[in-house]
């Protein structure tokens, strides 16, 4: 029976492609205040300035490629059913070749109505403009969470990480929530790694910590998988 392995990433995994983490050590996002770029107030304060930050985002995303560690959790579908459950915006794990990812925070290449958030589009090229409408006539905003806006999500993750064999934790401070608490909707006693440089501390017994960036952190995590794994499973 193929093991279920739920990975759980953050801005560390997309760091290595030349992704900037947003939020710097002064706190501020691309020199800007968190509340004047991703909340719903900024939105109604000043559409032009949100709408340029996510596109300075996009543009970045459009020049950066997968990661060796993008690669291998996608390569690693070969020996199980893995599920990915991102708080990242970007859409790297997709163009590594994952075929099954959750993207709690939203998408980046994606906008959606302001008036029917089921209507939902793709953005071509980079660039999202005031005057931008929805089938309704609404102006299109990017399809992302922003601060104080409820994660629609969470519960489908939730589910998700309460039915996996193995988890992997990698490149998330363990900070922001509600999206940090999934760590412990896994089921007590099974393998689970946390991979980044700079580990978060997380009470759970058994955990295995490998102190390392994502690229050469998931390369050993994945060599402890695959070494327990059934002969029959790995291909």
């Amino acid at each position: 029976m193929r093991k279920r392995v739920v990975v759980f990433t953050g801005a560390g995994i997309s760091a290595e492609s030349g992704l900037k983490t947003f939020r710097g050590g002064d706190g501020l996002w691309e020199g800007h205040r968190v509340e004047d770029v991703a909340t719903f107030e900024a939105w109604k304060r000043n559409r032009e300035l949100v709408l340029e930050f996510y596109n300075q985002r996009r543009r970045q995303l459009l020049h950066s490629t997968p990661n060796d560690a993008h690669r291998a959790l996608a390569e690693l579908e070969k020996d199980c059913d893995v599920e990915i459950i991102t708080q990242n915006v970007d859409d790297l794990h997709e163009r590594a070749g994952s075929t099954r990812v959750l993207h709690l925070h939203g998408e980046l290449r994606r906008s959606r109505s302001t008036v029917d958030p089921r209507l939902v589009y793709e953005i071509e090229g980079s660039e999202l403009k005031v005057g931008d409408l929805c089938e309704k006539g609404s102006q299109l905003r990017p399809h992302i969470v922003w601060f104080g806006e409820p994660v629609p999500l969470y519960e489908q993750a939730a589910h998700v990480m309460s039915n996996a064999d193995i988890v992997l934790v990698i490149g998330t401070s363990l900070v922001v929530y509600p999206a940090a608490g999934l760590i412990y909707e896994a089921p007590r006693g099974i393998p689970l790694y946390l991979i980044d440089p700079s580990p978060a501390y997380v009470d759970i017994p058994g955990l295995v910590v490998i102190a390392e960036p994502a690229t050469t952190g998931v390369r050993h995590a994945l060599e402890g998988i695959r070494s327990s794994l059934p002969i029959s499973n790995i291909r």
